[in-house]
This record gives structure tokens, C-alpha cells and sequence, in this order.
């Protein structure tokens, strides 16, 4: 246990340890849950709760009152990785920590963010998890997702196959909300999966008490304990503290720098919603457990670029991007698929460099069609692949994974225009939506 000195006196008084149930009085407030550990640098003077609500709240003991209430019958879990036993009736589900803020804590002094936990302290925060599964818990990294890289994926696509292989039935990657839509749709190309794979994160840090990391959590177990068996992302539907959202890992964007509900499908309704990780109505056709054989194909090009097309953007861009070697661009145009005419000639070049090129839209609602205008028409010439009605997100990751199956620009576009992992739609008339 991480309390010493001023909080383990102030916690022995009523002979209260890490787990057990507690009513804390101070300042004629009544706070009552279970007493959680905390990191080894937290101030003394302060224990941390989880309410019943499911956030965590720290308290200041000073001039407090502590009442044990019930003594913790939950295995307690430690920083030191304590064993727990395993019931032979529950899925095993493993847990795979990339970092992030729903793997972070705030240095109050500065009011940064740092990522410090591990995944197993995800389960020492969030005790309830416990009820729901056995649990293999592992950090793969410990980073903001921002830092994320193309060689990651391939590490964490390779020890999810690795988890699954040795009797996971599911399995959650907590992962920064930033760039978990790169992820989501790198891990679905990369991984054909016989159970659930799960990605899930949170807007705010576990410590805070606003934070939707435990909703997130506790409902992306019950995704991975659930018949789903594809790659998808599991979080908050709305601002209220309910029902999240399990979305298509392909199809799926972050579209707001700050709510809670951030995640949307693009083009498409989420899968299904949980509530009390429980399954609710189906919207979608899903591959289902079992249904397939555990298949992986990481090989993956790096040098692949993100273009955005914009008023006055240079053809030098496109001609810098050549001259480096760059084996990949994907090209987000306005509208149906557009970029300045002057543009065509650098990228008829890049065709005759071997360079693959993919157009997508800004619009993310709709399908490329770059057939329409005359400008469209000199692009098809130019070999200009259409990304259909992909996310530029999801694009860029099925481009540098198409590369890294091969270098022909015909097999590479057969790739980009056949629907591997739900990235495409039969048709592009589903209505977008933001709440």
C-alpha cells in the first residue's frame, strides 16, 4: 500500500486497508466508497475513494473523520503485480496498456498530463472490473498517442495474436484517443480475429473525477466478452455517465478536441451500444466469434505521407515528397475528390516514380468520385486511386498496409477498393451526424 505516515495513521485508526469500504466526514460532507491505493508520489495528507458513481475523488484528511464500513473481499492489487486467482467461470480477458490518458495522472503542480499507469493499475483503479473477468494484464508502452508510430502497431498487433493464441477471449487495448482511430483501423487490417478486440481510452485522466475512463473500461470488457469478433472502438455515446458506443474500428473518427462523445462513426451507425457492459440493440451485420481462424499480416510501409489539398498548396509539396522516397501519398481533396489542375502534373509523376496515390475527401461524409469534373478525369489519367468513401484516416493506414504487400500500383489500387475490414460501404447515403 502506497499510504505512509499522516494517511496510513489517519487509515489504522479504523483499521482500513486498500479495498475496504469506507464513510469519510469532513467539513459536514459525507463521502462514502472504496478506498483505492494511489501512486507512490501523491501527497500524504490525501486518500483517494471511488464512489458508487463510479469516479474516483481525492480527499484531503485534515480535520476528516474516517468510518469502516466494510471490509474489501476483493483480491487487492498492487504496484508489486500481486497474483490473482483466477475463476475457472469467468472469460479470460486480456488487457493491454499503450498509454494514453486513460492511462495518465495529473502532476498537479503544473497541471500536465503524464502517462504513469500500467495496465494492471487500470484494474487497481477500476476494482469492479474484477466482477466481469480474469484478467492478463500487460504494458506494451507508456506513451501519449501522439507518439505513436506505424512500427507500434506492428508490436501491438503481434502480442494481441500472441494473447489471443494462448486462450484470450477478448482482449482490451487502452490507447490515446488522439491517434486511436490510426489504430483501430491499422490493428483491423493487420489481425483477421476470432474474438473481440477492443480499443477504448478516455478524454480525461483516471485520477479526476470527471474522468470516462472507468464507463469506457468497464463497457469495453463487455464488448470483448461479447459475440463481436472484429476490431472496434468502445466509448462514451453521449455526455452522460451511461452508454457507450462500439464502433467499427475502420470507420470511425475523433471529432471533437474535448467532449467525452468524441468518437463517431463516419458513414455509419456504431455496431451496437453497452450499458453495465451488456450488449444492447444491433445495428450492424458483425463477423461473429469463432466465425474465422486467427490470421496476421503486419508487414507495413512507413514512408507512406498525408497530403491535405488546399487553396494555393504548391505542386513543390508533391514534388518534395517524390524526391524523398516516398512510397505512398494520400491525398485529402475538397469535395468529391479535388485538387488544384496545376497539381495533376506532379502527381502524373509520381505514377511514373512507382508511387502510389490515393484521393480522399475533407468532406469524411460521401464517397470520392473523381469521375465528375474534368480535373477528376485528368487525375484518373494520372493514376489517381479513388479511396471511396474511406476516412483519410483509415486511407493512409490501408495504403501503407497495401505497400506492404507489394509495389504494383494495379494490385495496390485492386487493395484499396476492396473491402477488407468494413472500410467501405455499399452505399454512401447514410446521413452524418453530430450531437
Amino acid at each position: 500500500m502506497s499510504y505512509k505516515e499522516i494517511s496510513k495513521s489517519f487509515l489504522d485508526t479504523a483499521d482500513v486497508t486498500v479495498g475496504d469500504t469506507v464513510k469519510v466526514l469532513k467539513n459536514e460532507i459525507t463521502y462514502e466508497g472504496i478506498l483505492l491505493d494511489r501512486s507512490e508520489d501523491a501527497a500524504d495528507s490525501y486518500i483517494v475513494l471511488k464512489l458508487s458513481s463510479g469516479y474516483n475523488v481525492g480527499i484531503n484528511i485534515t480535520g476528516a473523520t474516517i468510518e469502516l464500513i466494510e471490509k474489501g473481499d476483493r483480491p487487492k492489487i498492487s504496484y508489486e503485480e500481486d497474483i490473482i486467482e483466477k475463476d475457472l467461470n469467468k472469460d479470460n480477458i486480456s488487457i493491454i496498456s499503450t498509454g494514453g490518458t486513460v492511462s495518465s495522472i495529473i502532476d498537479y503542480k503544473t497541471g500536465a498530463v503524464h502517462p504513469k499507469f500500467t495496465a494492471s493499475d487500470l484494474l487497481k483503479a477500476n476494482p469492479e472490473l474484477l466482477d466481469l473477468a480474469n484478467y492478463e494484464v500487460k504494458a506494451l508502452y507508456n506513451i501519449l498517442s501522439e507518439n505513436m508510430k506505424p512500427e507500434y502497431w506492428q508490436k501491438a498487433a503481434k502480442s494481441i495474436a500472441d494473447d489471443i493464441a494462448e486462450g484470450a477471449d477478448g482482449v482490451v487495448i487502452s490507447h490515446g484517443t488522439d491517434t486511436m482511430h490510426y489504430t483501430s483501423a491499422a490493428l483491423s487490417f493487420m489481425i483477421k480475429t476470432p474474438v473481440p478486440i477492443v480499443v477504448t481510452g478516455a478524454q480525461r485522466s483516471s485520477d479526476r473525477p470527471s474522468t470516462d475512463a472507468f464507463l469506457n473500461i468497464y463497457n469495453s470488457v463487455g464488448a470483448a466478452k461479447s459475440d463481436i469478433a472484429e476490431v472496434t472502438v468502445c466509448m462514451h455515446d453521449n455526455l452522460n455517465d451511461g452508454i457507450c458506443a462500439l464502433h467499427k474500428g475502420t470507420k470511425v473518427r475523433k471529432m471533437h478536441t474535448s467532449r467525452r462523445d468524441t468518437f463517431r462513426s463516419i458513414d455509419s451507425e456504431p455496431i451496437t451500444t453497452l450499458k453495465d457492459a451488456k450488449v444492447n440493440k444491433v445495428n450492424l451485420p458483425y463477423i461473429k466469434r469463432g466465425e474465422r481462424e486467427l490470421e496476421l499480416s503486419t508487414d507495413i510501409e512507413p514512408k507512406v505521407a498525408l497530403i491535405k489539398s488546399y487553396p494555393g498548396i504548391g505542386e513543390e509539396l508533391i514534388n518534395y515528397h517524390i524526391d524523398k522516397g516516398f512510397k505512398g501519398l494520400l491525398i485529402e481533396g475538397t469535395g468529391l475528390g479535388h485538387v488544384p489542375d496545376y497539381l495533376v502534373e506532379p502527381l502524373a509523376r509520381a505514377k511514373d516514380e512507382n508511387i502510389a496515390v490515393v484521393m480522399t475527401s475533407q468532406c469524411l461524409y460521401g464517397t470520392v468520385n473523381i469521375n465528375v469534373y474534368s480535373t477528376g478525369r485528368l487525375l484518373t489519367d494520372a493514376g489517381v486511386i479513388s479511396g471511396m468513401d474511406m476516412t483519410p484516416e483509415t486511407a493512409y493506414v490501408k495504403l501503407a498496409w497495401a505497400l506492404g504487400k507489394t509495389d504494383k500500383l494495379n494490385e495496390i489500387k485492386e487493395i484499396i477498393q476492396t473491402n477488407v475490414a468494413g472500410e467501405l460501404n455499399k452505399s454512401s447515403s447514410v446521413k452524418y451526424f453530430l450531437n
